[in-house]
């Protein structure tokens, strides 16, 4: 199950059924769990701690150290959870002393060429598409789907079940549910589609939307929009989560979308 021109570091511990491909390099203090596969020309560094059947494809580069001038050789690691496929030329930096860990979820896609710095956490079921770049110190959600190209800012959020559109730069929060698009990232709606693969019935969907149309479309400033939410709307796991998320917000929540004057486009 691994090649023998296959490098594997003595202390790495690797699971007795991980198939290793050709002139892949492991180095010590890895850990990788059972029934993983790893493709050729994979670097795994130290601090890697990868779960149950991944699936690694050449190319990726996993846990090096953080690209940060701050990092002082501090012992930090990658987590990876089960069932999680890395495609080709992924790169994942390990932690730095501010949260000390990288941290990627069960069950997710993180396709070609994206990069997931230092000290991010994503969550669960997360599709990331090609090209997809996250800065440091970045947390996303469960069941989120960042389309290709997609950029974001150190420092920000990215709440459960979002879905941000292809070449999108993200500077702000992106509450949780919704559909983020357009420059400067804007709400363009909820994402009912995604919700509605993971058994959100039509009910639930509409709640959220008649809540983001006080957040973003009616033109209240936040602070009233929370007040009326919270007198008008009642206690739903969906209404809290959103008031949270925007409650506990570091860098802000993005904006709501306005129509583009012709003196905005001259």
């Amino acid at each position: 199950m691994i090649h023998p021109l296959t490098y594997i570091h003595p202390d790495a511990k690797v699971a007795p059924n991980v198939k290793i491909d050709p002139f892949t390099v492991i180095h010590k203090n890895v850990e990788i769990g059972d029934g993983t596969w790893i493709g050729s020309n994979v670097t795994i560094m130290e601090g890697a701690r990868i779960g149950k059947n991944c699936r690694i494809f050449p190319g990726a580069v996993i846990a090096a150290i953080p690209q940060d001038l701050k990092f002082a050789g501090e012992e930090t690691t990658v987590e990876i959870g089960d069932n999680t496929t890395i495609r080709e030329y992924v790169t994942i930096n390990r932690g730095t002393k501010d949260k000390w860990k990288t941290i990627i979820g069960n069950n997710c896609l993180i396709m070609a060429y994206s990069h997931i710095a230092h000290d991010c956490e994503v969550g669960n079921y997360c599709v990331f598409s090609n090209n997809t770049t996250l800065a440091g110190h970045i947390t996303v959600g469960n069941n989120v789907v960042l389309a290709g190209m997609v950029a974001i800012q150190q420092f920000c959020k990215v709440g459960d079940h979002a879905f941000v559109t292809g070449g999108s730069m993200v500077r702000k929060d992106v509450p949780p549910f919704v559909k983020a698009a357009r420059e400067p990232l804007s709400y363009v709606g909820v994402n009912s589609v995604g919700l509605k693969r993971r058994g959100y019935s039509l009910e639930k969907i509409n709640h959220i939307l008649d809540i983001y149309r006080v957040i973003f479309v009616k033109g209240y400033k936040l602070s009233k929009a929370i007040s009326i939410i919270e007198a008008e709307f009642p206690a739903t796991d969906e209404r809290d989560e959103i008031l949270s998320f925007i409650r506990e917000s570091g860098r802000g929540i993005m904006r709501g979308y306005t129509s583009r004057t012709n003196d905005d486009i001259s």
